[in-house]
């Protein structure tokens, strides 16, 4: 798709270096030649050498270039189980806990081998639960500086340019947060206009929170944590458009959002759209993904001091390959953070 290529194109000239854990998947493995073959970003796979050799013959693969880490022989694995237990010693953590979770979880491994800069970020997820990925990037990782939610989005894209924008949108939280507050929701909404900005490029973001409810049409608990997510923003003066609550269809449908939401400056052409819950949320992008055909990236954790992102079980090795371009632009984002936290 347009959007990868372009992706990909802007973020190789950085030639971030990213870890893919997984390597007993032949998707994971195919993922490596396909993103070394395009030249776009680094890879380090975590693993015995002999054994990736051994599955990349059998599968025909060429991973000619690639950097492979084992954590039984990594050369700073006191460092890193010292730096472990020392972010978890009041959750009980010592030193030969945290040595037997990097030699057996490949996951938190990697996401530490991000933690002391060896590498830009980590893409873990096509065989390993959504909630063992988070777990590493919150224990290993955590949040950014500043930002107290983290989350995640999908970037949709699909084949019906008359919606989003140019049949692109952002969606969130698909994977992360059960039932948001409003605070939450506020947050999640900022964050993902910035992954708007940031990866998709979106000039002009709008942001739709989502509800069975369209400008009061209907009341609940839901629909008053939504409101309550719009008031904080109001607060906030973010310098994005955003509004709610309001229905899918009035959201996406330029004559429904005029007709349910007159007046609105986002209903009928928003791009950005945030569920009230985590139900509505993975329902609402698998069943789009499937029935639209579209290819769904992600879910992209969020507000993480480095990024640590995630894949869908079902995911291609294209989607991997794709997810690592996300997480190189992630990459240089979160340096972009950095150097600017350091001005102030």
């Amino acid at each position: 798709m347009r959007f990868t290529e372009d992706l990909k194109a802007r973020v190789s000239k950085a030639q971030k270096k990213i870890v893919l854990p997984e390597t007993n998947s032949r998707r994971v493995l195919k993922a490596a030649e396909r993103v070394l073959a395009e030249g776009f970003a680094k890879i380090v796979l975590v693993g015995k050498l002999d054994k990736i050799k051994t599955d990349a013959a059998k599968y025909q693969i060429d991973l000619t270039g690639v950097e492979v880490v084992d954590p039984e022989t990594y050369y700073r694995m006191d460092e890193l189980c010292e730096y472990f237990a020392e972010r978890r010693k009041k959750k009980g953590m010592t030193v030969e806990k945290a040595y037997e979770i990097m030699t057996s979880n490949n996951t938190f491994f990697a996401a530490g081998l991000v933690a002391l800069g060896e590498a830009d970020g980590c893409v873990s997820g096509a065989d390993t639960t959504s909630a063992d990925v988070i777990r590493a990037g919150l224990q290993v990782i955590g949040p950014r500086q500043g930002n107290k939610t983290v989350s995640s989005a999908f970037i949709l894209l699909t084949n019906t340019p008359q919606y989003g924008d140019n049949g692109i949108l952002v969606l969130g939280d698909c994977g992360v947060i059960p039932n948001p507050t409003s605070e939450q929701l506020a947050d999640i909404a900022c964050i993902c206009v910035e992954r708007a900005q940031r990866t998709v490029q979106m000039l002009n973001p709008k942001v739709a929170f989502l509800s069975y409810s369209t400008k009061g049409s209907g009341s609940g608990e839901s629909v008053d944590i939504v409101r309550g997510a719009i008031d904080i923003l109001k607060e906030r003066n973010v310098e994005f458009d955003f509004d709610g609550e309001m229905q899918a269809d009035a959201a996406l449908v330029p004559e429904v959002g005029e007709r349910k939401a007159p007046g609105s400056r986002v209903a009928g052409h928003a791009n950005v759209l945030i569920f009230p819950n985590l139900d509505a949320a993975n329902i609402g992008y698998k069943m789009v993904q499937r029935f639209a055909n579209a290819t769904a990236l992600g879910p992209l954790v969020q507000g993480l001091d480095k990024p640590i992102l995630d894949l869908s079980r079902g995911c291609s090795s294209e989607d991997v390959a794709d997810v690592v371009a996300v997480c190189c632009s992630d990459a240089i984002t979160s340096d972009i953070y950095k150097k600017n936290m350091a001005k102030q």
